[in-house]
C-alpha cells in the first residue's frame, strides 16, 4: 500500500537515507541535498519542516510542503508540493515535483503517489488547476500526469507542461 507523510523527525533515517540518494537534478526533479551527510541532513530536514510554514525560505521561495512517499514501511519516494504559484512557477515547475526511487518506478506506485499528492495538495493549492511539469523525454511521468487526469497544455525548451484540473467536489451526489 502506498502512502505519503510530510518531512518530520520520527522518520529521519530512512529520510535521509532517501534524500541522500536523489540526484541532484533527475528528470528537472532537483534535490539540493544530494551525498548529504548524516549531520547536516539534521539541518536539511528543520528546513523542509520550516518552509512547508513559510519560516526561512529564500528569497522568491513559496511556501513548500515536502512529503515522502512510502509503500508500506519502505520509503520509496519524495514529493514537495508548492503552496501557490508566482509568475515563475507558473511558466516553469508548477506546484508540484515528484521522486520515485529507479527500483520503483514502472511498478504503478508513481501513479499512485502522485493521486495520493493531489489529494493532499487541494487544501493548500488556491488555484482551480495543478500545474506541474516534466521532461519531454520523460514519456513515463507524463504518463503518470495523464492517469491523474493531467492534459499536456504546451512544450518549451525541452519541457513539457501538464495542467491538473481541481474536482469539483459540489457537483457530487451525497
Amino acid at each position: 500500500m502506498i502512502h505519503i507523510r510530510e518531512a518530520n523527525f520520527d522518520d529521519f533515517e530512512a529520510e535521509w537515507q532517501l534524500v541522500r540518494l536523489i540526484p541532484t537534478d533527475e528528470n528537472g526533479y532537483i534535490n539540493q541535498w544530494y551525498n548529504v551527510g548524516r549531520g547536516a541532513f539534521d539541518k536539511a530536514l528543520y528546513e523542509m519542516i520550516e518552509w512547508a510554514e513559510g519560516i526561512g525560505l529564500p528569497e522568491g521561495y513559496v511556501p513548500e510542503t515536502t512529503l515522502f512517499i512510502w509503500r508500506d514501511m519502505q520509503l520509496i519516494g519524495q514529493a514537495k508540493v508548492r503552496h501557490y504559484l508566482t509568475d515563475a512557477l507558473r511558466n516553469g515547475s508548477g506546484h508540484i515535483g515528484y521522486w520515485i526511487a529507479p527500483q520503483f518506478r514502472g511498478k504503478g506506485f508513481g501513479t499512485e503517489a502522485l493521486r495520493l499528492v493531489l489529494e493532499y495538495a487541494e487544501s493548500i493549492v488556491p488555484e482551480d488547476e495543478f500545474y506541474l511539469r516534466a521532461d519531454s523525454g520523460n514519456a513515463a511521468s507524463i504518463r503518470i500526469m495523464q492517469k491523474n487526469g493531467g492534459r499536456v497544455v504546451g512544450e518549451r525548451d525541452g519541457k513539457v507542461f501538464v495542467r491538473i484540473t481541481k474536482p469539483d467536489w459540489s457537483v457530487l451526489e451525497v
